[in-house]
């Protein structure tokens, strides 16, 4: 196999809002720093995401120092803390899973509600909070923050360019990697979905298993520079990526314990992939 090596990394601050390129990122029990530790819920603590409010592909946060800074068209900089460590602690639900978060506050849910339209709070996962990945399915100690199920996402460049030669095919425009919203992409000669096959990779020094295929909802769909939702490229990958009365495209993957890698704690653009089973 040729060499394959890390190409992207990104974070997404606030669930299902636009995310953050980065050359380094650190890694936690819960996923990459700072990925996903904030989401969107309505007034009854419910996940929010752009499968019903694509306009949230629209909500950009930048950092600096402490603080993060949540843009959107037409709306005035909103400042937050990194992190909450003090508010009013609600439940909240993603997927079926109750967990414990901290609600950010009337300034914040009078911003995002007016954005969107309809009444919603922004809210922040303490380091208190322990959220087993995928209900439990790899026990207690492996935990994700408000991503859907897993605290990793990877794609393949090979994949995405598969998929836009199918799109080429049939005189479609492609569509970028931000579409499928990864947290790992990984570069090198390999053949479209060759990730598939993978059950364990390490990457730099941090090592991962492969928990299971992404099954993809209506969101990438949704054109993530103007908030639009499009039929492709679902349409398209629902006549070669279905199965299972789903449509799969990427891996999710869990980080095998810290103790048994004695790895590093940082991921960096252009580390090295192996394929170790």
């Amino acid at each position: 196999m040729s060499t394959l090596r890390l190409s992207n990394l990104t974070i997404y601050p606030i669930k299902s809002a636009a995310g953050i390129e980065c050359q380094q990122a650190t890694l936690t029990p819960q996923g990459l720093q700072y990925d996903r530790r904030w989401m969107i819920a309505s007034a009854e603590g419910r996940f929010m995401t752009q499968r019903r409010f694509p306009k949230m592909a629209l909500i950009s946060v930048a950092y600096g120092g402490d603080q993060m800074k949540i843009s959107a068209p037409g709306m005035p900089l909103l400042s937050m803390s990194i992190r909450l460590t003090a508010g009013d602690e609600i439940e909240v639900e993603v997927w079926g899973d109750r967990t414990r978060a901290i609600a950010a506050g009337p300034d914040a849910q009078n911003w995002f509600s007016q954005f969107l339209s309809t009444p919603c709070q922004l809210v922040y996962m303490p380091e208190t909070t322990q959220r087993p990945v995928d209900h439990g399915k790899f026990g207690i100690e492996k935990v994700v923050s408000f991503a859907d199920a897993y605290p990793y996402l990877l794609l393949s460049e090979a994949s995405l360019n598969g998929l836009n030669q199918k799109l080429a095919a049939q005189s479609l425009a492609p569509v970028p990697m931000n579409r499928f919203r990864p947290n790992l992409v990984i570069s090198g000669d390999i053949v479209p979905h060759a990730e598939d096959d993978w059950k364990r990779i390490r990457i730099g020094e941090a090592v991962f298993e492969v928990a299971k295929p992404c099954a993809r909802c209506s969101i990438p769909n949704v054109d993530q520079a103007s908030g639009d939702r499009t039929l492709e490229p679902t349409r398209t990958l629902a006549t070669y990526r279905a199965w299972d009365k789903a449509i799969w495209f990427g891996q999710n993957l869990v980080e095998v314990d810290v103790l048994e890698t004695n790895h590093r704690t940082t991921l960096n653009v252009g580390d090295d992939v192996e394929v170790l089973a």
